[in-house]
């Protein structure tokens, strides 16, 4: 089979290697010259293996002669897209057996992969076989994976329901993309800005995903109280009260989510009790760790809103912030939130990107007084954390921001040391 896949950002990426793995023929393009393909290295070298490659322009031709094509979200609400659409030859078209599967997808600022992941615990000890992915920036194979895997899977049970993570960015293609019989919206906050311009239009965008469709949306966010009467049927969850081993009340009210949808397919009571009382949290998310007698936090927090959930629990004598990439500005808005928060010490770490200097800058700027440290990898981060609970046993650390992957590298150097692997 030849797919052709338009734009070769995160989900593109993605797409190309799952088609790929799946033994697809691949043409992909961007209009950018300047993208990085060592990722594709391996492919390139061997042709044989049935990847063709063109920066810089699309080749329309062969799109056209393709037996399916996938539009990276970021593109599609471009002209060139609505024509594909049109001629109802997107791999989500062609492949119809995710139709089928009764699809729960989980959106919102924060929280998304946590509720896939406690949901699909739910289900699975109701006996069901849940299919869950989505979203590549959340660390999923992204939306083609899934489409691919409920079409050509080889399981020998079919999958009785599926669990996508839906990007805020992505809610349009998403909603186009899938047969969503519930979504829920674990919250609306002030993330990825630079591509929703305003909190109104991101509000905006989510009544749009929940038209016609059965809402889960969460009680505690204003925003969502107001757009109860987008969805056709509309429920509000509030913060799970039983048993819980992940930290926070923003733990609390993902795992209310959970609940509910465990609830609509008929989940018992024992069956989400058990469930969430044994969850252990999400590789990379928000995880408590005890290192020699203090208390370590480690969670992706990207956003402000992340940020503030986090520090508004408990007070952290250390806070360790992985930086965005240039250009988030928003995202820098994290550092506004620890200066409020006014931790003793706030180290410095390259996250997604090294903007260690334009980090500090602004945080110079919030007239945080305390001690300010800049570590250089994910080796510094782990072996300053290592000295300070040594030094200063009961100390409070949290280890956050933005860089998922170093983020799960520091909780996975840290965890030996912990009184958890006991």
């Amino acid at each position: 089979m030849k797919v052709s896949v338009i734009g070769l950002g995160k989900e593109g990426e993605n797409a190309v290697k799952s088609l790929l793995n799946y033994g697809c023929h691949v043409y992909a393009s961007d209009i950018n010259e300047n993208i990085d393909l060592t990722t594709f290295d391996d492919y390139i070298e061997y042709p044989d293996k049935g990847l063709d490659i063109d920066l810089g322009h699309h080749d329309l031709d062969k799109i056209h002669s393709s037996d399916a094509v996938v539009i990276s979200p970021g593109l599609w609400n471009l002209k060139m897209a609505e024509k594909i659409r049109s001629q109802k030859k997107l791999l989500s078209d062609v492949f119809k057996k995710h139709e089928s599967i009764f699809t729960v997808g989980v959106t919102g600022t924060n929280g998304k992969t946590t509720t896939c992941f406690m949901i699909k615990e739910i289900l699975e000890k109701k006996g069901l076989k849940v299919l869950v992915g989505g979203n590549a920036g959340g660390g999923f194979q992204g939306y083609t994976q899934l489409i691919l895997e409920a079409e050509l899977g080889k399981t020998e049970q079919k999958y009785d329901v599926m669990v996508v993570e839906v990007c805020d960015m992505t809610l349009d293609f998403s909603r186009a993309t899938f047969n969503l019989d519930v979504v829920v919206v674990t919250n609306v906050g002030t993330d990825h800005m630079d591509f929703h311009v305003s909190l109104e239009n991101y509000c905006e965008s989510v009544c749009r995903f929940l038209k016609d469709k059965k809402a889960v949306l969460n009680g505690y966010d204003v925003n969502l109280r107001n757009l109860g009467d987008c969805a056709d049927e509309t429920l509000f969850f509030e913060e799970y009260a039983g048993k819980l081993n992940v930290f926070g009340k923003f733990n609390r009210q993902n795992a209310g989510a959970a609940s509910e949808i465990g609830k609509i397919l008929g989940a018992t009571s024992d069956d989400i009790t058990t469930a969430l009382g044994d969850f252990k949290g999400v590789e990379g998310r928000t995880k408590l760790l005890e290192v020699h007698g203090s208390r370590v936090l480690i969670g992706k927090t990207d956003n402000a809103d992340a940020t503030s959930a986090v520090l508004t629990e408990t007070h952290f004598d250390v806070v360790m912030i992985g930086t965005p990439r240039k250009g988030e500005l928003c995202r820098f808005d994290t550092l506004r939130k620890v200066s409020k928060a006014n931790p003793s010490v706030l180290a410095l770490f390259p996250g997604l990107d090294d903007t260690v200097d334009a980090a500090l800058k602004i945080l110079k700027n919030t007239g945080y007084s305390g001690e300010v440290k800049i570590l250089e990898d994910v080796s510094e981060v782990v072996d300053f954390t290592l000295k300070l609970t040594k030094v200063e046993p009961g100390i409070s650390i949290f280890i956050g921001g933005n860089g998922q992957d170093k983020i799960t590298e520091i909780q996975k150097k840290l965890y030996p040391h912990s009184k958890d692997k006991d």
